[in-house]
C-alpha cells in the first residue's frame, strides 16, 4: 500500500472542529432568528409610534376645529364671558401637543411640532384678538364668523404646518413599509439560509471526519486483515488523525517484530527437524552400510564362487534396502497435493488386497470383510491413498502368524465413511507418531520403517483420521475415518 502524508491533527482536534461546526450552525441560526424578530419588534415598534404621532396631530386638528365652533357659537349667543368650553379645548390641544413631543424620534418631527404648535399659537392670538373686539358684535361680523372662507383663511397657517407635519409622518411611515416589503421579498431566499449552511458544515464535518478517521481506520482494519493472514511485509500508511497514525505505526512495529519472529521460529523449527531427522537418517544409512563394507570385506576370504554370490546378493540387497528407504523418505517429506475424484471404497481396499495376495495365500491368512458396504464412495486421491494403506496392509501380513485372520470393515455413518483393519499379529510393539521418522521393531525384510509416517501423513492431507488400538495384546484394530463424499461415482 502507498504511503500517505503524514496525520496533522488529533481526533480531539477533528472532534472540536465537529463541535466548533455545531455551535456556528447555532449560531448563525440564532442569530438570523433574532435579527428578523429584532427587525419585526423595531419595526413595529415604529409603525405603531408613527400611527400614535399621526392620530395626535389629527386629534389636535379636530379639537381645533371643535374650538374654534364653540367660540363662534358662544359668540353668536352674545355671551363673551363664557370661557369654559373653549378653555377646555385649549388645554386638551396642549396635552395632544404634549404627546407629540414625547413621540417625536427626530430632529424633523421636532421641527415640524415646533412649526405646528406656533402655527396653533398664532391662530389663537388671531382668534382671540377677532373674539375680543366689541365691534364684532353687529350682525354683519356674527355672519363672517359664519363665513366658511373666513374659517380657511383664520386656519390658513395651521394647516400648512399640519400638513408638513403629517406629510412628514406619511413619509416615515411609506419607509416602513418599503423596508417590511424588502423583508418580506427576501424571506423565501433568506429562510433557508440556516438550512444551507447546516448542510455544508455537515458536509465538511462529515469529509474532514471521513479523511482523518473513517477511512483510515478501514484501511487499518483491511491491514491488519492481511497481517494475520502472514503478509508481515505490509506496511500500514501513516494517514488520518495523530492516535490513528499512531496506530498504524504501532501495527507496522508489531508486523516487522512478528515477521522477525517468525523467521526466528521458522529457522529454529528447521534446526530442530534437522536434528530429529538427522539421526534417524543416520541410523538407518549406518547399519546398511555396515552390512555393506563387513561382506565386502568377506569376498577378500572367499572359498568358492558361491561364497562369492551369496556374498553379491547381500551387497546387493543392502544397497537396494538402502535405496528404498531414501525412495521412501523422499517421498515422505514431498509435499502431498491430492487430487480427489469419487471411487468406492470396496474398490480400494480390493485393489491393494489383490497387490498382496501372494503373500497372503503364502501364509494361509483368511480375510474377512464384516461390515463390508460395497457402495461406499470416498472423495480421494487414489494413487496416494493406495499407497498408504498398502503400508498399513502390508504391516499386518508380515506381522501376522501364518493360519490367521485379517479382518477388513467398511461402515458409512452419520459421521462419516469409517474403515477398519484388524490382525491377530500380537498386538503393535510401539505407539505409532506421525511426525517420528524413527522406525520401530519390525520383522519385515524389506521394510523401510515409514510406511506408518506416510499413512498419517496421506490421511492428513485428504482431512482424514488414523488410529491404531491394541486389542488385548491378541492384535491392532487400525481405524480410517473419511469424510462423506459429495459426488457420486460412474457406474
Amino acid at each position: 500500500m502507498a504511503t500517505m502524508p503524514a496525520a496533522s491533527q488529533s481526533l480531539r482536534r477533528l472532534l472540536l472542529g465537529h463541535e466548533l461546526a455545531f455551535l456556528v450552525l447555532v449560531a448563525v441560526t440564532g442569530g438570523m432568528g433574532g435579527a428578523w424578530a429584532y427587525f419585526w419588534q423595531q419595526t413595529s415598534t415604529e409603525t405603531l409610534r408613527l400611527h400614535a404621532v399621526r392620530d395626535a396631530a389629527q386629534d389636535i386638528r379636530t379639537l381645533l376645529f371643535r374650538q374654534i365652533q364653540e367660540a363662534a357659537i358662544s359668540r353668536m349667543r352674545a355671551e363673551p364671558s363664557d370661557k369654559p368650553a373653549y378653555m377646555r379645548y385649549y388645554q386638551e390641544i396642549q396635552t395632544r401637543f404634549n404627546t407629540l413631543r414625547q413621540r417625536s424620534d427626530s430632529r424633523g418631527e421636532d421641527y415640524a411640532i415646533q412649526h405646528l404648535q406656533e402655527a396653533y399659537s398664532h391662530l389663537q392670538a388671531d382668534l382671540q384678538t377677532v373674539l375680543a373686539d366689541s365691534f364684532l358684535l353687529n350682525r354683519m361680523v356674527r355672519s363672517k364668523l359664519l363665513d366658511p372662507s373666513f374659517e380657511a383663511q383664520l386656519l390658513r397657517g395651521f394647516e400648512s404646518a399640519y400638513d408638513t407635519f403629517t406629510g412628514l409622518i406619511e413619509q416615515s411611515l411609506a419607509i416602513q413599509n418599503a423596508r417590511v416589503n424588502q423583508w418580506t421579498r427576501y424571506a423565501p431566499y433568506l429562510m433557508p439560509l440556516p438550512l444551507l449552511i447546516a448542510i455544508g458544515l455537515l458536509l465538511v464535518s462529515r469529509g474532514s471526519l471521513t479523511r482523518g478517521f473513517v477511512r483510515p481506520i478501514d484501511g487499518i482494519m483491511r491491514g491488519t486483515q492481511q497481517i494475520s493472514a502472514g503478509d508481515f511485509d505490509l506496511r500500514l500508511p501513516r494517514a488520518g488523525v495523530t492516535e490513528i497514525a499512531d496506530l498504524a505505526s504501532g501495527i507496522n512495529h508489531m508486523a516487522q517484530e512478528l515477521a522477525a519472529k517468525r523467521d526466528a521460529l521458522v529457522e529454529s523449527e528447521r534446526q530442530a527437524a534437522l536434528g530429529a531427522l538427522v539421526p534417524v537418517v543416520a541410523h538407518n544409512i549406518r547399519n546398511p552400510l555396515a552390512s555393506i563394507r563387513a561382506n565386502a570385506q568377506m569376498l577378500e576370504y572367499a572359498d568358492s564362487h558361491a561364497e562369492t554370490l551369496e556374498t553379491g546378493h547381500a551387497i546387493i540387497e543392502a544397497v537396494d534396502r538402502l535405496g528404498r528407504w531414501v525412495s521412501a523418505l523422499v517421498s515422505y517429506l514431498h509435499p502431498f497435493q491430492p487430487r480427489l475424484q469419487t471411487h468406492r471404497a470396496a474398490e480400494l481396499w480390493d485393489g491393494i488386497v489383490e497387490l498382496l495376495k501372494p503373500r497372503i495365500l503364502e501364509k494361509a491368512i483368511n480375510v474377512i470383510r464384516v461390515p463390508w458396504q460395497q457402495e461406499v464412495l470416498l472423495e480421494v486421491d487414489l494413487d496416494l491413498m493406495e499407497q498408504a494403506i498398502y503400508g498399513l496392509l502390508s504391516n499386518s501380513v508380515e506381522a501376522s502368524p501364518p493360519g490367521t485372520e485379517l479382518t477388513l470393515g467398511i461402515e458409512q455413518l452419520s459421521s462419516g465413511t469409517v474403515m477398519t483393519l484388524v490382525d491377530q499379529a500380537g498386538g503393535i510393539p510401539f505407539i505409532p507418531n506421525p511426525s517420528d521418522l524413527t522406525p520401530g521393531p519390525t520383522t519385515k525384510r524389506f521394510g523401510t520403517g515409514l510406511g506408518i509416517p506416510i499413512a498419517f501423513k496421506v490421511c492428513n492431507a485428504h482431512g482424514w483420521s488414523l488410529d491404531f488400538e491394541v486389542i488385548d495384546k491378541t492384535g491392532t484394530r487400525v481405524t480410517i475415518v473419511a469424510p462423506l463424499a459429495i459426488r457420486t461415482a460412474d457406474d
